[in-house]
């Protein structure tokens, strides 16, 4: 149920003020192991108004809203750099629960023709001390002032005596230190590897990019994220974490920043991928900037928007910068998943131990999201597994195929691992 406050005139002033608009769902859950807050109240607010109510809302039995328009700034304001208009409009977003400590959130970017999803984590009232968690997400890293990236060898060289991994492995999660690696002040962060991802690419660039430039940029997110696990950087310089969330050595990671859904997307189907080049093992340190407040050695994120307008595949845009024998490559395996991939998709018809394990996790899942009908375990795929595979990718923001296919597949995995954990580590 969606409650709009502001009169018909102001709306529409306010409407014409920012000229577009944009979408925004918001997915609440406990903090305590994965269970959907349901019947909570969400109050939204203009970031720069914040006592005026624009619209409230309420969760379903998933711990979701409705996706809901939102004014937003015209889309040209984040096609071009340089411009001194915010390309995207910031909203304050307040959560409250029956047994929960309430939360806000203030800065929500809303970017026009694009959905974005905010979650938001309560902590239940027995075990919280705080008595109003208040989230800030500060400007997006192509419209604030931010350090530039220090440069790095994109092949980093062992020494004697460090600890480097003998392949290269997905993580489950990483540890991410919330300020330059010396600030010993700053909090470790432990995050899911795609959720990492998906906060950084939203950070980072525009999700209003061409389809090929945010591919292309995600590859070298990715890369660059790799090579920090692999060489375990941080851990040989004596550091307790695997990355920072400074642009000046890293990249810019936002605790509790909202995310988009097609940068989701992307992220859930090329996660396990990294860049390469022959002879090479460990994933390439991808240097990346602006490419017009900085410049580097790598991929110009502006430059990359302009390759994407003019028709550049994501593999030619890695080229264009990287040079061309840089290739996509792939981990050899996923850590945290009971399962990996069968590397085909199932689907109506499909029989066997695959499907079973589907059925399986699909059930404990249900549990905690009751929208999700209950299946026979009977390694079957019929109707009646589709329309629960269905309805999982509705919940969590996948193409509702009712197959299940590669980000399918880790998507139900990593939400099943999180289910049936107690409480999540750190």
């Amino acid at each position: 149920m969606q409650r709009f406050f502001m009169p018909e005139k102001e709306n529409e002033a306010g409407r014409a003020a920012v000229g577009e608009s944009g979408r925004l769902r918001i997915m609440v859950t406990s903090s305590i192991g994965m269970i959907p807050v349901q019947n909570a109240r969400i109050t939204i607010s203009y970031k720069g108004v914040p006592d005026v109510t624009v619209v409230q809302l309420d969760t379903d039995n998933s711990g979701q809203t409705e996706t809901i328009d939102l004014p937003s700034p015209p889309i040209d304001y984040s096609m071009e750099p340089g411009r001194l208009e915010q390309p995207y409009s910031e909203y304050n977003v307040r959560v409250e629960a029956e047994g929960y400590e309430p939360v806000e959130v203030s800065g929500t970017e809303i970017l026009p023709e694009v959905t974005a999803w905010q979650n938001v984590e309560m902590n239940p009232s027995e075990t919280s001390e705080e008595d109003n968690e208040i989230i800030v997400i500060p400007d997006h890293t192509l419209y604030g002032e931010y350090p530039p990236k220090i440069e790095e060898d994109e092949i980093k060289p062992v020494e004697e005596g460090e600890i480097v991994l003998s392949r290269v492995v997905i993580p489950e999660y990483i540890v991410v230190h919330d300020g330059v690696p010396d600030d010993s002040t700053a909090r470790n962060y432990y995050v899911r590897y795609r959720d990492y991802i998906k906060n950084v690419a939203s950070s980072e660039i525009y999700a209003t990019w061409p389809e090929s430039t945010i591919y292309a940029n995600v590859l070298a997110i990715m890369s660059f994220t790799l090579n920090r696990v692999y060489t375990e950087w941080y851990r040989n310089k004596g550091y307790n974490f695997t990355i920072t969330s400074s642009t000046a050595y890293d990249q810019k990671w936002i605790y509790g920043r909202n995310i988009y859904s097609n940068i989701s997307l992307i992220v859930d189907t090329i996660f396990a991928n990294y860049l390469s080049r022959p002879g090479v093992r460990q994933p390439i340190f991808t240097s990346y900037c602006d490419g017009q407040r900085t410049t580097c050695r790598g991929l110009s994120q502006w430059g990359s928007k302009y390759l994407g307008d003019q028709g550049y595949t994501p593999i030619e845009i890695i080229r264009y910068y990287y040079g061309s024998d840089m290739y996509i490559n792939s981990a050899v395996s996923v850590s945290g998943v009971p399962a990996s991939w069968p590397g085909y998709n199932l689907s109506i018809g499909a029989s066997g131990e695959h499907v079973r394990t589907i059925q399986r996790q699909l059930n404990r899942i249900a549990q905690n999201y009751p929208a999700i009908p209950v299946v026979s375990v009977d390694g079957i795929y019929g109707q009646g597994t589709a329309n629960a595979v269905k309805t999982f990718q509705r919940i969590f923001g996948l193409p509702q195929s009712g197959i299940v296919d590669f980000p399918t597949w880790y998507s139900i995995s990593n939400i099943y691992v999180a289910v049936s954990r107690i409480a999540e580590p750190g």
